[in-house]
């Protein structure tokens, strides 16, 4: 192995993953909501905002609706 490398010469290019890659959002969630992924990642001993994603891309693989019926 060399001690030193010459990087100058290296090609860029570009990411094959990037579009894969999560997207930054901020989003107002309720306390309870917030509350009950982090219990839920203290038992799993995964970060809450994984799990947000994970029951989110679920909704997204099975199609799931929501039933929004406002009273007036």
């Amino acid at each position: 192995m060399k001690d030193e490398y010459d990087l100058s010469a290296m090609k860029s290019r570009k990411n094959p993953y990037a579009s894969k890659l999560k997207k930054p959002v901020t989003m107002r969630l309720g306390e309870d909501v917030i509350s009950y992924f982090k219990s839920m990642a203290e038992e799993s001993g995964v970060p809450y905002q994984s799990l947000i994603n994970l029951y989110l891309r679920d909704c997204v693989a099975t199609h799931k609706k929501i039933d929004i019926n406002w009273h007036a």
